[in-house]
């Protein structure tokens, strides 16, 4: 058990969260550039579409999924 607490451990797993943000943030600007007909922003924000909102959650669940599984092995 005291393996886990470890400051090794601690900073092992700050290092792969903030590997995995910018991995995600990556994902998430080729899906942005990959969409030319939408401006997911002004999708989402302005004009409040539900579904381009869902669409981009689901791309973002996706991203993390698979990132989560590239680091865990």
């Amino acid at each position: 058990m005291d393996e886990i607490l470890t400051l090794k451990g601690i900073l092992s797993s700050v290092v792969y969260s903030v590997i995995g943000l910018v991995v995600l943030a990556a994902g998430f600007l080729i899906f942005d550039k990959a969409t030319p007909s939408w401006d997911l922003s002004k999708e989402i924000v302005d004009k409040q579409n539900m579904a381009v909102a869902v669409v981009v959650a689901a791309v973002c669940l996706g991203i993390s999924l698979i990132i989560a599984s590239a680091i865990h092995g």
